[in-house]
């Protein structure tokens, strides 16, 4: 991709937000032309647009939109990042992918204290955390709204992820995902 588009970020995206979070948001995998291109988890593609403004509703942001690494944009108690920390090939992270970023995204949650809730975006975030957490995915069944008690009493939150596909479908919708927000904001905030 660096030679396709040598004025994008094209390396591995890393955390944004909040370094002491009482909620971890975690994404999939960065997009081709949002952070692979912003450097910034959800910058520029459409899955953001949904993320930031719920953000911003529910008092996390100070922004209702993320348009770039440097536009002033502020998380409080909130942290973003994704189980898979590169461009994947087609935009569809493979097994493989995600086994190798697990020990990134393992450290990213094991630095922060117990009480800092995760709110997993899809079942690939989902299946990530639980492997992190050294859980049995048939033990966590991912739903949306869906509420665990992980291992280590660390508590995670699903919600189908803020994708173009979920919310153009209806499988997602806004205030669906700002409930979602507003339950992972309450534990966390408890």
């Amino acid at each position: 991709m660096r030679t396709q588009f040598p004025d994008y970020h094209n390396a591995p995206v890393a955390a944004f937000g909040d370094a002491d979070p009482a909620l971890l948001i975690v994404g999939l995998a960065p997009g081709l032309h949002g952070a692979n291109a912003s450097g910034r988890p959800f910058t520029g593609d459409f899955a953001g647009i949904l993320l930031y403004r719920s953000l911003h509703e529910v008092g996390f942001s100070n922004s209702p939109e993320s348009v770039s690494a440097d536009d002033g944009l502020t998380l409080t108690s909130v942290r973003i990042t994704n189980a898979v920390k590169c461009l994947p090939p087609a935009n569809k992270p493979t097994t493989e992918e995600a086994n190798t970023c697990q020990q990134f995204l393992q450290r990213e949650i094991e630095a922060l204290p117990i009480a800092t809730v995760i709110l997993a975006l899809g079942t690939i975030a989902h299946r990530s955390v639980i492997r992190c957490a050294g859980g049995k995915l048939s033990a966590y069944r991912f739903a949306h709204g869906a509420e665990h008690t992980l291992p280590s009493g660390r508590r995670l939150v699903d919600s189908y992820h803020c994708s173009r596909y979920n919310t153009q479908t209806g499988r997602l919708t806004s205030a669906m995902f700002v409930e979602v927000l507003v339950k992972a904001r309450s534990l966390a905030l408890a």
